[in-house]
């Protein structure tokens, strides 16, 4: 299989692309000096590489440029306020875009209510879906359901190294308002008193929001995160805030390493990767997750956990952490895929608050006919497993992919091929415009030089992304977003037959393809091989969330994924 597409291999390919040797050269030379001679000019032009002058005309550019890095210097040190938006947008919907049709809606669906026996920590690992309808039957409290789930929180969290802020006052409060809001006959929805976890990237009202960096421990803000307002409004409860990988990268945050409740001796995978553990070890109902470049498809696959990333602009990032603000999403983890329809109905819309908020409605309706779902495959997706040669790692894998698109198969009939754009005239671009827009949205952490505050300070790392995104020239941004755009249209030529396709998490130039042009993705379980749990993925139409759920919620009818890690065997957390 090939080797995963993770953030830290981003800045990676920014780092090699730019040329790091170039830019410590340049970086030596002391920056608030009157004058700039053609010699800097030409080393500027190495570093971007560019032949565009001979040295006659780098004498010529040289004032110019000289006058204009003031200019930029009081830029880069002016305080900007993170949920202050550019005046420059990204939209994945190209002229022509099919939108859904009718007003928003969501309907859950007729189900059995789980089996109780009066002991609330028998329904740690109920979905939501389960949970809401215990809440809505009166079979069980939402206070009830809260501080079970905060007593995992204090017991478990510290060994899986997941919480960074256990928010039990705030949650008590909204959970006996929930259920006192019940007994008066008013009901919210279907996420009334079911408590939840939100990354540590959005932001809560006098709870500090950390960002998973040691420069941001102490941050509060004033407000909250659009998501957790309309959450809130939803009538769900804020158990904590979970951890991330320092900034939004991989798994490792302040705090050390946030562990994999499957495989407690590794890491749950990032960045979203508090909320993967925590939903996984059943300390949570669901949980909130944000995905740049697979911040929520690599924790759920890791974690054996429901992943949502919605279409770009579906959901609102005011008060979430700016990385990559053309790229930024957020979306639900959950342990159900019908769970993850009934939190995109809650937290999706319009924000005043965000210009990139999509007025496109969201329709849920578990009864939606499969017969109208035209499913395709990435068949090279599944290729390079599939002709591996069969040893004790790779066969379960293969037999377990097999069977899944079999199942696929029974429920949809044959499935269409479907042929991605080739890769290399796209090769490096994701990396290319995160490393550019991190270090436009992190330029005082960088001019302040506390960036040297974070954990990780190697190659591979944001300080030394920061920097070196920091010299990619604006012409060549706003020319790699014009390549953006011709692959929304080669995607769009792509799909043009299919509703949705399924493929294999990391496979192929699925996950930057899709994460560059805003198509939704839905990751789920498949299985368990080598005693670790399986995930496959569905790639949809944009906006047509409602599809891939309905698509996921029938193969996990038909495979089931009711197995979850034993957390009473994880061991404590060694010392940091």
């Amino acid at each position: 299989m090939r080797r995963r597409i993770t953030r830290r291999r981003v800045v990676k390919g920014v780092i090699t692309a730019t040329g790091a040797a170039a830019v410590a050269k340049v970086a030596a030379q002391p920056a608030t000096s009157a004058s700039l001679a053609a010699s800097d000019v030409a080393a500027a032009d190495r570093v971007a590489g560019r032949s565009y002058a001979n040295d006659a005309e780098r004498e010529m550019m040289a004032e110019g440029l000289a006058s204009r890095r003031a200019v930029l210097q009081s830029l880069r040190g002016r305080h900007i306020p993170p949920d202050v938006e550019p005046a420059a947008h990204f939209s994945p919907r190209l002229p022509g875009t099919v939108l859904p049709p009718g007003p928003s809606a969501c309907t859950v669906s007729p189900g059995d209510l789980p089996a109780y026996n009066g002991d609330p920590a028998t329904l740690a690992f109920c979905t939501a879906t389960e949970l809401s309808r215990l809440i809505h039957a009166r079979k069980v409290t939402s206070v009830e359901l809260t501080r079970m789930y905060l007593d995992r929180l204090k017991e478990i969290g510290p060994r899986l190294n997941c919480v960074v802020t256990v928010t039990e006052a705030l949650a008590l409060a909204q959970a006996a308002r929930a259920d006192a809001e019940l007994a008066a006959g008013r009901d919210r929805g279907p996420l009334h008193g079911v408590p939840y976890g939100a990354k540590d990237l959005l932001a809560t009202k006098g709870i500090a929001t950390t960002w998973g960096a040691a420069p941001y421990k102490s941050q509060v803000f004033d407000g909250d995160a659009t998501v957790v307002k309309k959450l809130e409004s939803a009538g769900a409860v804020l158990l904590a805030k979970l951890s991330l990988g320092e900034l939004a990268m991989g798994d490792y945050w302040f705090n050390g390493l946030t562990r994999n409740p499957w495989k407690p001796d590794s890491g749950s995978s990032g960045s979203s990767a508090g909320p993967g553990a925590a939903t996984a070890g059943g300390l949570v109902g669901f949980s909130i997750g944000s995905e740049t470049l697979g911040s929520i498809v690599s924790p759920s696959v890791t974690c054996g956990v429901t992943g949502l990333r919605p279409t770009y602009g579906r959901v609102s990032r005011h008060g979430a952490m700016p990385l990559a603000r053309t790229m930024d999403k957020l979306g639900p983890m959950c342990r159900g895929v019908e769970d993850c329809a009934l939190v995109l109905a809650a937290v999706a819309g319009t924000d005043e608050l965000d210009p990139t908020a999509a007025d496109v409605p969201f329709r849920w309706d578990a009864s939606l006919d499969l017969k109208a779902i035209r499913l395709g495959i990435d068949v090279a997706g599944f290729e390079r497993l599939m002709n591996a040669k069969d040893d004790p790692k790779t066969k379960p894998r293969k037999e377990l992919y097999a069977a899944a698109l079999d199942q696929l198969r029974k429920i949809f009939g044959e499935l269409r091929p479907v042929a991605l754009p080739p890769a290399d005239p796209y090769k490096g671009l994701a990396g290319l415009l995160i490393g550019c827009e991190s270090a436009g949205n992190f330029s005082e952490l960088l001019t302040s030089g506390r960036v040297r505050e974070l954990a990780q300070q190697g190659p591979d790392s944001w300080p030394n992304a920061f920097r070196i995104g920091a010299t990619i020239p604006a012409a060549d941004y706003l020319r790699a977003m014009q390549v953006r755009t011709q692959l929304q249209h080669a995607m769009r030529e792509a799909m043009k037959d299919v509703d949705a396709y399924v493929t294999m998490p990391f496979a192929g130039p699925t996950m930057a393809f899709t994460n560059l042009t805003g198509h939704p993705s839905l990751v789920t379980r498949c299985g368990i091989a080598n005693d670790l749990p399986a995930s496959i993925e569905f790639i949809g139409q944009l906006y047509r969330e409602d599809l891939l759920v309905r698509v996921g919620v029938a193969f996990e009818a038909a495979t089931g994924a009711n197995v979850w890690p034993d957390t009473t065997r994880i061991p404590p957390l060694p010392p940091h």
